[in-house]
């Protein structure tokens, strides 16, 4: 009848060394369970019982044993495989971040924004340069290349041909007669308003779309800025 399967008799600083991972519980999920496999057998258990100790396999135990008796406590670090190769490359994932930070409507898609399952399957689609990633992956490589999904901003720029010349109006009555000078603004109707909407954007760098709605009454922007006292003006 074989014998059975345990550690050989410890030192003093390998005993010390599992029973710091252990108590600490501060290392990884691997070292911890394999350090409490070791210090179980140490103790005169035998693999069925720590086995059922730490959830686990009796052959991922009986592994666990024969690599201490033969390397020592470096057998808990795991070897992790390399895995599966990558399936993008660099310009790869920078055509997803600038297709993500596109809008739709500029490659000619039919909706305002993308979601991560739209973007997945445009990016399967693109003629000449089909990608294949998945939902959670492209959410991933977003986030690790700060690309966030966040509310848009909007602007309006003048249409006033005259704005140049009214503003430096403005500026030279203020930069002249700093005293004797006030301005006020007077707002029209605030329902008429552009509303912000989401798209992905580099974080903290949202996109910036125009404001497209006119205004046909009412008074819409007005500034002011008058001297008091001076005719020259």
């Amino acid at each position: 009848m074989a014998e059975p399967v345990r550690v050989r008799r410890l030192t003093d600083q390998e005993g010390q060394k599992l029973q710091q991972i252990v108590r600490r519980g501060s290392t990884s999920t691997v070292r911890y369970r394999r350090a409490m496999m070791l210090l179980a057998s140490a103790g005169g258990n035998r693999v069925p019982v720590i086995a059922r100790l730490v959830q686990a396999d009796e052959d991922t135990v009986r592994d666990v044993i024969h690599r201490f008796n033969e390397i020592g406590l470096a057998c808990l670090d795991p070897r992790w495989a390399g895995g599966r190769p990558r399936l993008l490359n660099r310009d790869d994932e920078d055509f997803v971040v600038q297709t993500a930070t596109t809008r739709p409507a500029r490659l000619g898609q039919p909706f305002t924004r993308w979601s991560i399952r739209k973007l997945a399957v445009y990016l399967r689609k693109v003629h000449g340069r089909a990608i294949r990633i998945g939902r959670e992956a492209l959410r991933t490589l977003l986030s690790r290349r700060g690309v966030t999904f966040q509310r848009t901003k909007t602007w309006k720029e003048s249409t006033d041909p005259d704005r140049d010349a009214k503003l430096d109006r403005i500026e030279h009555v203020l930069e002249r007669f700093p005293g004797r000078t006030f301005a006020f603004d007077e707002f029209g109707p605030l329902g008429i308003r552009p509303t912000g909407g989401s798209c992905w954007a580099v974080r903290g760098r949202p996109d910036r779309v125009p404001a497209t709605y006119h205004r046909t009454h009412g008074v819409t922007y007005f500034h002011g800025c008058y001297s008091i006292g001076d005719d020259t003006l």
